[in-house]
């Protein structure tokens, strides 16, 4: 197993625009009255899960 290096690393600068020229855009989606619901999240799909479990106790 080697120990750290001790020639210090220089900083790496990101590219121009990679950081603070970032733009959030949130897109609008029209979804159809009678289309099926979308599949929870993993998180939901847990939580669910679990209170399942703990209902058939």
């Amino acid at each position: 197993m080697t120990g750290p290096s001790t020639a210090p690393r220089g900083e790496h600068t990101p590219a121009p625009g990679v950081t603070w020229q970032t733009r959030i855009v949130r897109v609008e989606q029209l979804v159809a009255d009678d289309a099926p619901d979308p599949r929870p999240n993993r998180q939901a799909r847990r939580a669910l899960a679990r209170a399942a479990r703990r209902k058939n106790r």
